[in-house]
């Protein structure tokens, strides 16, 4: 195949914000392929089939699109998956290696997650988005916001962005304790973290944050029975994935008024659909999964995105 004369087709899919294209230089690959650019989200995957069958190489943001086997097998053009991020759950290695597509990955830092978690635990607690509604209606102030100092922040999960999170906890002057099935005490105290159990950690937070990895293990680990431990003025916040907490016991919980607030950028379906009662409910702060969604991250992702890209077709030229 002479890239001159036919270049490789690449679709880049969910790009949400349209800046794809603005934050790295797609130019490079002009000579030797054509880049689409597709804003819209599909679920279904008839229609992301027929979409990408044109195209050798796609470009995923993150899950937001499932690159499964079912859509793997029916793609014969495919050679190059590029996703962003140092993995992708989303993607069937197996199916993608048994058809011989490549498939890599991108840079990451955790940062921006981090950052959003405390924007989200503030948010939640000084009721941002109610007091500046309030605002905006020729009202003033509202409610009595909690505090952060002297209370408790239980944290699930101590990786890299549960680590961050406990570090700034203490900078806030919180007491800060942690679990998860593998952590120890040194691990903990790493971050300035006390190792609890679960249950403790539950009964004593007041604001409990989600930072677990997707598994069989951890998937509805976060249920009615952890949600009726937690002090009716406690608040949970998951920015890690969706379906760790049964959505369902959450929304009797905030409906119960049995915790004070949660708020959760991540969900079991996304986009979130209409219908969603997370989308109502008064105590609920809710962001579209945009914990990662910032300007550098994202740079970072589109330029090694591109660099990924002429790798693989420095390759080809040379086969």
């Amino acid at each position: 195949m002479s890239s001159k004369q036919d270049p490789f087709r690449i679709a880049v899919l969910d790009d949400y914000q349209g800046v794809a294209l603005s934050l790295a230089d797609w130019s490079v690959l002009d000579a030797r392929a054509s880049v689409t650019v597709f804003n819209d989200h599909l679920a279904d995957s008839d229609a992301v089939v027929e979409r990408l069958q044109p195209f050798e190489i796609v470009c995923v943001m993150r899950e937001r699109t499932p690159m499964t086997r079912a859509i793997i097998d029916r793609l014969p053009k495919l050679r190059m998956i590029a996703s962003t991020a140092t993995r992708n759950a989303s993607i069937d290695l197996k199916a993608a290696e048994e058809r011989g597509v490549q498939v890599v990955h991108t840079g990451y830092t955790s940062a921006p997650t981090i950052e959003l978690t405390w924007a989200l635990i503030l948010g939640s607690a000084r009721n941002l988005v109610a007091e500046n509604t309030s605002l905006r209606g020729g009202g003033w102030q509202r409610s009595v916001g909690d505090d952060m100092a002297g209370r408790t922040l239980g944290v699930l999960g101590l990786g890299n962005v549960g680590g961050g999170v406990a570090r700034i906890g203490n900078a806030f002057g919180m007491k800060v304790i942690a679990w998860s099935q593998n952590l120890t005490t040194g691990r903990a105290a790493e971050v300035g973290a006390t190792l609890v159990s679960r249950d403790e950690l539950f009964q004593e937070a007041d604001v409990v944050s989600i930072h677990l990895v997707l598994s069989g293990r951890t998937r509805g680990l976060v249920g009615a029975a952890e949600l009726a431990l937690m002090k009716p003025t406690a608040r949970l916040v998951n920015t890690s994935r969706g379906p760790i907490v049964v959505e369902a016991d959450l929304v009797a919980a905030l409906k119960g008024k049995t915790i004070a607030g949660a708020a959760i950028d991540v969900f079991d379906q996304e986009p979130l659909p209409l219908d969603h009662p997370f989308r109502a409910l008064p105590n609920m702060l809710a962001t579209p999964h945009i914990g990662y969604v910032s300007r550098g991250l994202y740079a970072r992702f589109y330029q090694d995105t591109v660099a990924n890209i002429c790798r693989w077709l420095d390759g080809q030229a040379a086969d």
